[in-house]
């Protein structure tokens, strides 16, 4: 897979979804194609209990695909399997896209952006691992890494196609 993967790690309820969504229609504006994987610790069903797919699905079909002319997803039952990233990674058409943006996945060896905020539980320095390659914070901390407001979405934008344009 040669498109770029970039996570945005951080503690549960720091905001990364809500960074996301102001984020992806900035690097739009600029041209960057990007997908998303999120990683979540709920139990989850994209489909409608009643409709033919979810029905199909519970009758014990392993993968399901819906698809219309707008879109298309891939529904794979992988009971008690350890998610891999870069096996989700490689379902995406890299053909189309400049970059997928991970939440979550906090542990993977692939470069990240660290979000921390004082009040949500857990330390910075246990985002920090040597795939952070900059850390988004609303405090006035120091550390060897480029920091970034992660209360102006624009400078996280603008962080990233730079960091596109390196690669």
């Amino acid at each position: 897979m040669s498109v770029r993967l970039l996570a945005i790690s951080a503690w549960s309820g720091t905001g990364k979804t809500t960074l996301l969504e102001q984020v992806i229609p900035l690097l739009k504006t600029q041209g960057i194609r990007s997908g998303l994987i999120k990683h979540t610790h709920h139990q989850m069903d994209i489909d409608t209990p009643g409709k033919d797919s979810y029905l199909l699905r519970k009758a014990g079909a392993d993968q399901v695909i819906v698809a219309s002319n707008q879109r298309w997803a891939l529904m794979v039952e992988s009971p008690n399997k350890p998610l891999s990233l870069m096996q989700l990674a490689s379902q995406m058409d890299s053909s189309t896209l400049d970059l997928v943006l991970v939440e979550g996945f906090k542990d993977e060896q692939v470069p990240k952006i660290a979000l921390w905020r004082r009040a949500v539980k857990g330390e910075i320095k246990d985002l920090l691992d040597q795939y952070v390659i900059a850390v988004a914070t609303d405090e006035d901390m120091k550390l060897n890494l480029p920091m970034l407001d992660i209360n102006q979405p624009k400078q996280v934008a603008d962080f990233i196609v730079q960091w596109l344009k390196k690669r």
